[in-house]
């Protein structure tokens, strides 16, 4: 495979469907022909400011059609795009764009008052993505031609990068070649069964690899019209579009369900929803079973990482089960294995391995990091899961989120799921943190339904903890919060709340 942007663009105009509408927004819609114009377009304008094949494009973008035009353009002629989190800060960005020897950054004017004064030689040129200054990428692709064949690459030349979202520690660019792109197949065609009839809406960002895929990407490949929003998800906002837009596969993330959930929104917000998918971390039980029971949709609760782009592990429509990742998606392998490397029986933890597609050729810059995750074709994880006798994986949590009490493991999920069973609780993180002797004690941090802060609340889930859990997995310490800290992309960031007990 060579190229990938033919296969999301020129394909669909070539079999007459140019003018189906590709992206919709709140200003409306862009067909077929239209993106692959502006795509066109947008790459003479990143040619002549001196982009060559292989060199790095970087999107500080809010989503929307400016968004793909630079992404599928960049692709386009050959050189890498490189998303970037909008919600960080000007250092964070400023690193990012030193590590990656951006060329060219794309940015919405919104963001680069704080990035300005951090930015150094790096990149060479920075474009303004919309507006009306001449010197605006929309101003100078509309001078630009309306064709432009793409760069003749192979399949396994560099496409992106994706920064990830760093739960522990700092952010490392994770490199994909365009035959990636088209492993979308696998997960959209093969498990949600994604047709060009199909609209498809999702509450994160482009620069999360699960967007990107399911968002962006997926509805591309099949012709399908993707729903693109530049501000934040908020759960009012969501069922305003979902009642214009009517989508058929709805994508978020299980702290927004909850947040959904909360906000007590009509049973027939979802009514259009065939499929509501989620992953991002684990979804809770009692998530899966309110949201079928208010909105009459289930929630195929699945795996995937900025290193696959797309879900290795997923449940399926109509044979859903709470609590579990699913089974593996087509085109994937996937293994289990224990701290030495052997395979694990059914029922038995171990650390998932797949091998699949879209995995990331490795880390930019960061060898170390490439050779403990991918070998032999095989990407580690971290995380850990059992099996069942049907082939459905349990998520147990990550591999480096277990930690040793009395010379007995603690299994944060374990301990969560106890303290999650309280009705009171909406959510519940466990972390290993070391005590001012050095020993490594469990705390933990639960943020109530009601957003209350007692101690009648702490002293039932104590009480709870005692009955439920043997001694050396109790928390030594349980504390309310308003929040979790979370990335972007909503991950609990566990290693802040490791240093906020450490640090007392």
């Amino acid at each position: 495979m060579s190229n990938a942007t033919p296969s999301f663009l020129d394909a669909h105009v070539a079999a007459g469907a140019g003018a189906r509408p590709a992206i919709v927004t709140s200003a409306g819609e862009t067909t077929y022909a239209e993106l692959l114009e502006r795509v066109c377009r947008t790459g003479h304008v990143l040619r002549a400011l001196g982009v060559e094949p292989g060199q790095r494009v970087a999107l500080l973008l809010s989503d929307g059609v400016a968004w793909a035009a630079t992404f599928f353009g960049a692709l386009r002629i050959g050189a890498v795009a490189v998303p970037l989190n909008t919600r960080l800060g000007g250092a964070a960005w400023a690193a990012m764009l030193a590590d990656s020897s951006a060329r060219v950054l794309v940015a919405d004017p919104s963001l680069l008052g704080d990035l300005s004064p951090k930015l150094g030689d790096v990149p060479a040129h920075v474009v303004v993505a919309e507006g009306d200054a001449p010197a605006s990428l929309e101003a100078l692709a509309a001078r630009a031609p309306a064709t432009l064949a793409p760069e003749p690459v192979g399949g396994d030349a560099m496409a992106f990068w994706l920064y990830t979202s760093g739960t522990t520690g700092g952010p490392k660019a994770a490199i994909h070649r365009h035959d990636d792109l088209i492993s979308c197949r696998h997960y959209g065609v093969g498990v949600l069964g994604a047709t060009a009839a199909d609209r498809v809406l999702a509450t994160s960002k482009l620069f999360f690899a699960y967007a990107l895929g399911n968002a962006l990407l997926i509805p591309l490949f099949v012709g399908a019209r993707a729903f693109l929003e530049p501000r934040w998800a908020e759960p009012e906002t969501v069922a305003r579009t979902v009642a214009a837009f009517g989508p058929t596969l709805f994508f978020s993330v299980p702290t927004f369900y909850a947040r959904m959930l909360r906000a007590e929104l009509p049973h027939d917000t979802f009514r259009s929803v065939r499929a509501c998918v989620s992953a991002g971390e684990r979804l809770p039980t009692d998530v899966y079973d309110a949201w079928r029971a208010r909105f009459g949709v289930e929630i195929l609760d699945g795996l995937g990482a900025t290193e696959t782009i797309f879900m290795v592990l997923a449940n399926r429509p109509g044979a859903s089960r709470a609590g579990s990742a699913g089974v593996v998606v087509p085109g994937t392998e996937a293994a289990l294995l224990d701290a030495d490397g052997r395979p694990v029986p059914n029922g038995t933890p171990g650390v998932l391995h797949v091998r699949t597609p879209s995995a990331s050729a490795g880390y930019w810059n960061h060898p170390d990091h490439t050779s403990r995750a991918f070998a032999g074709g095989w990407f580690k994880t971290g995380d850990v899961f059992t099996r069942d006798a049907d082939g459905f994986y349990q998520h147990e949590g990550r591999a480096d989120d277990f930690f040793k009490v009395a010379g007995q493991w603690v299994v944060p999920a374990d301990v969560e799921r106890v303290l999650l069973a309280h009705p009171a609780v909406a959510e519940a993180v466990v972390i290993g943190a070391a005590e001012a002797g050095g020993l490594v004690k469990p705390f933990a941090f639960v943020v109530a339904a009601n957003g209350a802060h007692d101690d009648t609340l702490t002293a039932e889930l104590a009480a709870l903890a005692a009955d439920r859990l043997p001694a050396h997995q109790r928390p030594r310490r349980i504390m309310l919060v308003d929040e979790l800290p979370r990335t972007a992309t909503g991950k609990i960031q566990r290693f802040l709340l490791k240093q906020r007990v450490e640090r007392g």
